[in-house]
């Protein structure tokens, strides 16, 4: 269970709101629809973050599709309990349709698992087909959230940010060093990535562990 879900009153659930608001509010010239999520190394709360930033934005009455883009080590279908026989992987190279795929959690929010791990996750990312998608999901949906694998392992979050209109990068406090943050903004800023903010996750706090977030200009 997510927190914007579990605990709605709690600080953490808030924060999300915030980020929610933040990516609603932050660009004048164009909106932040398609957002891609990763982080500098595995382990710092991507998935969960796209997660439930994903639950709070749909909370907010905007149609939303959650997309697992980590073709190499899926988990969101782990995370809300749904099925990944088939998912983005079979989309790409056209053995299955969309609409057969995606797994409606609520009113609101529909998720696309990553299906089969595929011998060529970077092509397949990085494709034409991929683009298509994309665009047509536009027509159907308000934000789409691509969770992404850690940018320091792959280049896949570097490509996907090619496609979207903004990049959060996640950061594990009292873990995530320094000059692994630095890199990781380095690699996406090579490929004119638009880091539109850093979200600092699991930080413990007396009553509760909460989220901060800050834009990053």
């Amino acid at each position: 269970m997510f927190i914007v879900e579990k605990e709605p009153k709690s600080i953490a659930a808030e924060s999300y709101r915030t980020l929610r608001t933040n990516i609603q509010y932050s660009s004048f010239d164009k909106e932040y629809r398609v957002i891609v999520v990763t982080s500098s190394e595995p382990g710092e709360g991507k998935s969960t973050t796209a997660g439930n930033l994903a639950l709070s934005i749909a909370q907010d009455n905007k149609k939303v599709i959650l997309i697992d883009c980590d073709l190499r080590k899926p988990s969101i279908h782990k995370k809300f309990k749904i099925s990944n026989l088939v998912g983005l992987s079979d989309v790409i190279v056209g053995k299955e349709e969309l609409t057969k795929v995606v797994h409606r959690y609520n009113k609101n929010l529909v998720i696309l698992t990553s299906g089969k791990i595929p011998p060529n996750p970077s092509e397949m990312l990085s494709s034409k087909t991929m683009s298509n998608l994309l665009e047509s999901l536009k027509e159907t949906f308000d934000y789409i959230i691509l969770d992404t694998p850690p940018v320091q392992a792959v280049t896949d979050s570097q490509i996907l940010s090619t496609k979207s209109d903004g990049t959060i990068l996640v950061v594990r406090a009292e873990r995530t060093k320094k000059e692994s943050v630095q890199n990781a903004v380095n690699l996406l800023k090579k490929v004119n990535a638009n880091i539109i903010g850093t979200v600092l996750n699991g930080v413990d706090g007396s009553r509760n562990k909460y989220y901060y977030y800050y834009g990053e200009k």
